[in-house]
């Protein structure tokens, strides 16, 4: 029904309509239905960000005709923005833009905040950004004799008036720079409010953009990503190395540490805080923001570096039955841990699964969803204690396998971290043996021509776990390494590069130069591999008994590793069960992924907070099905299952897969747990 004082306004993308009084503005007519549009200076055309395209046409559908003159002219306040490049030529400022008749108007994205779908950063899933912190722009009433109300009442009041938030309150933290704050602003200022709740910061005049970082804290690496937490866009990001691997390179190491050493925890915990806080600095001036606009951290990490973090005493981690302090999420002021960002700005730590299973694998968990999905997945994320997630619609499951760090270049001969000269891929020609080789910040392979002076100033300095991997799967698919995991003595006939080494042999991976050491893969770095390969199978292999399939649908592998490991050869060495290889691939850095929605979505914590309490935990270490999955998982690949899908694509040594492979493993203790 059609009125003739009244105009209907349709709204894209989200298409709400109604009509209303002639001579409203856009923005008002948004409000009212609902529509998300920006506009922190509460329509006063300071901001800027409340630009809207009106549309111009028939449109059925709607049983409306839109025309551009069905707005009101532009006036100064829009001339002078347009004047002054603040205001895109074919838009309008919806504050501004007066509804004269029918008209449809299309909200760009740039104009979106609260429910913006951000694809751009969230490769495994989309997110509505609904950020729990806002800003809001306001003039409050100057002090007046006839009205004695405080400065911090007369701001919680216009904050409900001006944008109906009620039942504000004002951070204490705050009353000693309000005032100062409302005289210099002239009495206008930017107010953050917390969950519409709480009013934990203050600007003079207008502010626009608030901030969040979001950090994955590894036991290798940690990880900082800054948000723009209006757009959710990552503006800038920051990695190094945890500090704390100088207390030692895996996590009971390290819990060993805090034990046997007076303060030793509180030492970890320094070095880790003052870590992140580099970070942040570091992201921000990037950016060129201020540390001070960060408003919400999210963290994630292992339950160790979560307890760490926060400034708890690990070592119950370190002894059955490896209690957490506590498995629900954490939330707390920021200055509580020592970061140097907003004072009012708020940490959030995800919630841990269990005792091994901690607030990175929650995150992961996040980021890929499998309680979304009929199929089965197996999320795996590779480090010193690999996290496995089994899951569908129907149920999840979670564990930790003791894999060590080998995975990571450690415990091996020639091995080393991910850096520049490390060799990261491997390839051996199954006839003569002779290999070529990548190495990181290379993008040659060792029999292309250059190779030698590309990697001239870093040289072949070791192996890193990437390319052990495909070492030994090269090696076994060439016949030099048996099922049993033994270098075949035999093979020395076939290439001077498999060498007697005492009572074992030993391969030649690359020669070395003169000042450059030879590298090599010897017995015990294949022994090594296959311990911690085995582990990861078993883990994998318990949570597909519990839940009761022979077989998984997809992989995802998450984390660094994750990214560049090559998945043939992680299943040519029985890393993972066997899978449609076209089905396996990599969720990159999943944890982080899950931290940044997290930071970003108030239902992303909810929703996460309420699946963790859901999953059920398999505790590795008291399975008394472990150590027979062990013992099998150490064969390549497998000493019993068969890999159906992996043969359709490449062709395995003769009877490896089945009984005959089995008989002939050496049957080695487990790995010690790193528990």
């Amino acid at each position: 029904m059609k009125h003739a004082d009244r105009a209907l306004i349709v709204f894209s993308p989200s298409g709400r309509r109604g009509h209303f009084p002639i001579g409203t503005t856009i923005l008002q007519a948004a409000r009212e239905l609902g529509v998300d549009i920006d506009s922190i200076c509460g329509g006063r055309a300071r901001c800027c960000r409340c630009q809207v395209l009106p549309v111009d046409g028939s449109f059925s559908k709607d049983g409306m005709f839109s025309r551009l003159d069905h707005l009101c002219p532009i006036e100064a306040t829009e001339q002078f923005c347009l004047e002054h490049g603040r205001l895109d030529p074919a838009h309008r400022l919806s504050c501004q833009a007066k509804i004269l008749g029918d008209v449809r108007i299309d909200v760009p994205a740039s104009s979106q905040v609260h429910h913006q779908l951000v694809r751009k950063h969230f490769e495994a899933r989309d997110v509505e950004v609904d950020p729990l912190t806002r800003l809001y722009f306001v003039e409050v009433t100057e002090p007046d004799f006839g009205q004695p109300e405080g400065d911090a009442q007369r701001l919680v009041r216009v904050l409900e008036y001006d944008w109906g938030l009620s039942g504000l309150y004002l951070d204490p933290a705050l009353l000693p720079v309000l005032q100062q704050t409302l005289r210099d602003g002239q009495w206008q200022v930017t107010a953050a409010v917390r969950q519409g709740r709480e009013i934990v910061g203050l600007w003079p005049g207008l502010h626009e953009r608030l901030y969040g970082l979001a950090v994955d804290v590894g036991s290798t690496t940690i990880a900082a990503y800054l948000c723009d937490l209006a757009s959710g866009e990552v503006i800038a990001s920051a990695g190094a190395m945890n500090p704390q691997i100088r207390f030692g390179e895996d996590l009971m190491s390290r819990v060993s540490w805090a034990m046997l050493n007076p303060g030793g925890a509180v030492q970890l915990t320094t070095v880790v805080r003052t870590a992140i806080n580099k970070l942040a600095a570091q992201a921000t001036a990037e950016a060129g923001v201020k540390a001070a606009d960060v408003m919400e951290i999210t963290l994630v990490g292992n339950p160790v570096m979560h307890h760490l973090v926060l400034g708890i005493d690990p070592t119950p981690l370190g002894v059955a039955p490896f209690a957490l302090a506590t498995d629900c999420a954490v939330r707390m002021r920021a200055s509580a841990l020592a970061l140097q960002v907003h004072p009012g700005a708020e940490a959030y730590l995800l919630p841990c699964i269990a005792g091994h299973v901690g607030a990175d694998t929650a995150a992961v968990m996040l980021a890929e969803t499998p309680w979304d999905r009929d199929e089965t997945t197996l999320i795996i994320d590779v480090g010193t204690n690999a996290e496995i997630v089994l899951g569908n619609r129907h149920r999840v499951l979670a564990a930790s396998s003791p894999t060590g760090p080998a995975f990571e270049g450690a415990q091996i001969t020639c091995g080393q971290r991910a850096a520049r000269g490390a060799i990261e891929r491997v390839r051996i020609d199954p006839e003569t043996l002779q290999p070529r080789i990548k190495v990181i910040g290379c993008e040659l392979w060792s029999d292309e021509q250059g190779f030698d002076e590309a990697t001239a100033e870093s040289g072949v300095s070791g192996i890193c776990g990437s390319g052990i991997i495909e070492a030994v799967a090269g090696l076994y698919l060439a016949g030099v390494v048996r099922t049993d995991g033994v270098i075949d003595s035999a093979s020395a006939g076939r290439s001077h590069r498999v060498q007697r080494n005492g009572r074992t042999c030993q391969y030649l991976l690359y020669e070395g130069t003169a000042g450059r050491s030879a590298v090599t893969i010897t017995q015990a770095d294949i022994r090594a591999v296959q311990l911690a390969k085995a582990a990861l199978y078993a883990g994998a292999q318990l949570l597909m008994q519990r839940m009761g399939v022979s077989k998984v649908d997809r992989i995802r592998l998450a984390g660094a590793f994750g990214s560049h490991i090559d998945v043939r050869y992680a299943m040519v060495l029985g890393m993972i069960p066997d899978c449609d290889l076209e089905r396996v691939s990599s969720a990159g850095n999943a944890a982080g992924t899950g931290a940044r929605l997290a930071l970003l979505s108030a239902s992303a914590r909810e929703e996460i907070e309420s699946r963790a309490r859901s999953v059920e935990k398999v505790e590795m270490a008291i399975d008394p099905d472990f150590q027979r999955c062990f013992v099998e998982a150490m064969g390549i690949p497998h000493s019993a299952h068969h890999f159906p899908e992996l043969e359709r694509v490449m062709a395995l040594p003769a009877g490896v897969t089945g009984a005959e492979g089995k008989s002939r493993v050496h049957r080695r203790s487990r790995p010690r747990s790193k528990r």
